[in-house]
């Protein structure tokens, strides 16, 4: 249970970043000029057509589009696409042996033993996660409920708006016909996806165990969309303070 906190908290100090930081850029409904100045300079890393495939090389984000400018649906092949693109992308492995190697340290399931064997159980359930999660809640409810499974990015306003914005599309989403409705892909994807998780985590099967990876999972896709909503303003951000520290040296 304190290893979950510990995750949780680390989503919400992700949120809490990147809101700050979007503050800091100066756009703000009051001064619509920087906005469009952010706008044309977001362009230059992500488009409706070109998005960015990984955020700092590493978070898979093949789900973002810019805006709902001239909706077009996805089609279920299309959904079970971006689901395939997020599972096998390296940075979603990357993410499962690094999650493997915390539950390897933390003993969070005792019965997957120690060493190299104890690493390889840890690895192939926190890796089995993220595949059936993306597969739940991009593919097969968005394909059920016909529900787009992409996060639409607002860019614009100041940052509680795009922060709400980002927080809002975990709980309502657009359907095919684009209206807007509860995102039953997203709730009951990551409740099927935790249900299924009891079957290789045979040390956490009780109630309160999956209530808290539920909380964990709606948080890290909470998470995942303040990212890929502020993921232009932390590149600019890195990319200049990489260039300031180049001209000092």
């Amino acid at each position: 249970m304190i290893n979950m906190i510990k995750r949780l908290a680390c989503v919400v100090l992700a949120a809490s970043v990147c809101s700050r930081l979007a503050y800091s850029q100066g756009c703000t409904q009051d001064n619509p000029g920087s906005c469009a100045t952010q706008i044309a300079e977001i362009a230059k890393y992500e488009s409706p057509e070109v998005a960015s495939r990984r955020i700092f090389g590493i978070i898979p984000n093949y789900r973002s589009s810019l805006a709902l400018t001239d909706y077009r649906p996805l089609t279920s092949r299309q959904k079970f696409n971006i689901a395939t693109q997020d599972s096998l992308d390296p940075g979603a492995v990357a993410l499962g042996a690094f999650f493997g190697g915390e539950g390897l340290l933390t003993k969070s399931n005792p019965s997957f033993g120690k060493g190299v064997p104890g690493y390889a159980r840890y690895f192939a359930a926190s890796y089995s996660d993220f595949v059936i999660g993306n597969y739940m809640t991009e593919a097969i409810y968005p394909t059920v409920f016909h529900q787009d499974p992409r996060y639409f990015r607002r860019a614009t306003g100041n940052a509680w708006s795009r922060l709400g914005s980002a927080v809002g599309q975990i709980f309502w989403t657009h359907t095919d016909s684009g209206r807007m409705r509860f995102n039953f892909s997203e709730i009951m994807g990551n409740a099927t996806s935790v249900a299924i998780s009891n079957v290789y985590y045979p040390d956490n099967r009780n109630p309160s165990d999956a209530a808290a990876k539920f909380g964990i999972q709606i948080g890290v896709d909470v998470a995942a969309n303040v990212l890929k909503e502020f993921s232009p303003e932390l590149t600019r951000l890195l990319s200049r303070k990489h260039h300031e520290t180049d001209w000092r040296k």
